[in-house]
């Protein structure tokens, strides 16, 4: 009896171990109010993306739930208007797999909405599951998507300074290894869709790096997030129907809460002081040293300039308009707060060199190690 005491005293201890340094996320402190903000949450009906969604919207800014699924939410945006007090939770439609979706969503956005200051690029897939398209899906959804909707909106980024686009990526990056022969082409079979993920993961990073190159000066800012291993729909979606009774109790000792994983992309979006980090990795609420690969300032901007040919985007086809919202109520000024009531849609230190900075041409760049206590 007592060797099975100290067996489980010991178990016990090394779980406690496990989970207070790998499953325990550190809580996000940053901006307390946000009235009179807007933020677009892309994938944010369920899991990560919504307990991000959920935070902003208890913050009091303007959320816009950028989801596929119309039902889905639909019935999240309720969800989040009840728990969080806060009425201006709406949703608008976007599936990232089509470019033509993208586009469309942009259009109304701007039509629609005189604010931008937060743009979270959560959605993403770690499976084809069964369908099969003539184009990288993986990467598409990942990465493609975001690249295209971050162009489109960017201008109202850019009126909304200081803006911030936070870009939920993985520590599955570290595994990718982009081949640009093949980039684009269709992923077949387990092992493939395993590679093409992290490939995806990897151009994420690579995607915050350029882009803080282009916004340089511009006040706006951006960061790659990893949220850590979380117990969501993304972990089970693919799992054998027979296998998820063995993983799901498995899952809820090792893995972190939706809530918790959702605390790196709310820091990278609303903790004062990061700007000079922009373009930088970040994973438990600290920035992190990425692998050579994906501090390649050659690679990022060569995706660049691939990503702009998958996305449609050629030199002339840039966009450069960023039509007025229709409500002819709305103010003048674009990045002038919303209306009290607005009506909710019902049918979104010192300077040194760092091998992990991005290479701007025109910055002196800081490496500042950012230490937020918890609140």
């Amino acid at each position: 009896m007592e060797a099975l005491l100290l067996g489980a005293g010991l178990l016990l201890g090394a779980y406690v171990l496990v989970y207070y340094n790998l499953v325990k996320a550190p809580p996000c402190g940053g901006v307390a109010s946000l009235r009179g903000r807007t933020a677009v949450v892309t994938g944010a009906n369920s899991g990560i993306g919504k307990m991000t969604a959920l935070e902003l919207a208890r913050r009091g800014a303007r959320v816009v739930l950028a989801c596929r699924s119309r039902e889905r939410g639909e019935a999240a945006a309720f969800d989040l208007r009840q728990e969080s007090g806060n009425n201006e939770v709406i949703f608008m439609a976007l599936d990232l797999a089509s470019l033509a979706s993208v586009r469309a969503f942009a259009t109304a956005f701007l039509r629609s909405e005189p604010r931008l200051d937060f743009l979270i690029h959560n959605a993403g897939i770690s499976s084809c599951g069964r369908t099969r398209e003539p184009f990288n899906l993986l990467l598409r959804v990942n990465h493609v998507g975001h690249f295209l909707l971050t162009q489109l909106l960017l201008s109202r980024l850019k009126m909304c300074t200081p803006s911030r686009v936070v870009v939920v990526s993985s520590a599955a990056h570290r595994r990718g290894r982009l081949d640009f022969a093949r980039l684009n082409h269709p992923v077949v079979g387990w092992q493939q869709e395993l590679r093409a993920y992290a490939d995806s993961k990897l151009a994420n990073v690579l995607f915050v790096r350029e882009l803080a190159t282009q916004l340089e000066g511009t006040g706006v800012t951006c960061y790659a997030a990893h949220p850590g291993p979380v117990n969501s729909e993304l972990f089970l979606r693919h799992v054998p129907g027979w296998l998820r009774p063995l993983l799901c109790p498995l899952a809820w000792l090792v893995l972190r809460t939706p809530r918790g994983g959702a605390q790196t992309p709310l820091y990278c979006a609303l903790q004062e002081g990061l700007e000079p980090l922009s373009g930088r990795y970040f994973a438990n609420c600290h920035v992190e040293e990425v692998p050579p690969a994906a501090r390649d300032d050659r690679a990022a901007h060569r995706l660049w300039e691939v990503s702009k040919r998958l996305a449609g985007l050629g030199p002339e086809e840039e966009p450069h308009e960023d039509p007025q919202p229709e409500d002819p109520e709305a103010p003048s000024s674009l990045c002038s707060p919303h209306p009290e009531d607005p009506t909710v849609s019902e049918p979104y230190t010192n300077p040194h060199s760092s091998p992990d900075s991005p290479k701007l041409t025109h910055r002196s760049w800081m490496k500042t190690e950012l230490q937020t206590p918890a609140s």
